[in-house]
């Protein structure tokens, strides 16, 4: 088990790190943001029905935030890929 462990934390060092998004993304990679973004509509969704159907309020509260944690994170992506987007189209005009 601590070899397996060992391995796990070389591998992770081993992987560079990318501080500034790539200019295009691959067709794998926009896959893979569209089905986060499912998710966490998904998520959204489902903390706002459990939230209407709570009677705790204090459960109701801790599942409004956690929606709000979901959509921010759903924003974030959203504001980065058309970011991306405009910045591409800008570079083809060119």
């Amino acid at each position: 088990m601590q070899q397996q462990q060992e391995h796990m934390g070389q591998m992770q060092q081993q992987q560079p790190v990318m501080m500034t998004p790539p200019t295009i993304i691959t067709t794998k990679d926009l896959l893979y943001l569209k089905d986060i973004m499912s998710w966490l509509l998904d998520a959204m969704k489902k903390c706002s029905h459990f939230s209407r159907e709570c009677t705790d309020p204090q459960v109701k509260q801790a599942i409004d935030r956690a929606g709000e944690m979901h959509q921010r994170h759903y924003n974030v992506i959203l504001k980065h890929c058309q970011t991306n987007n405009m910045q591409f189209q800008q570079i083809q005009s060119q």
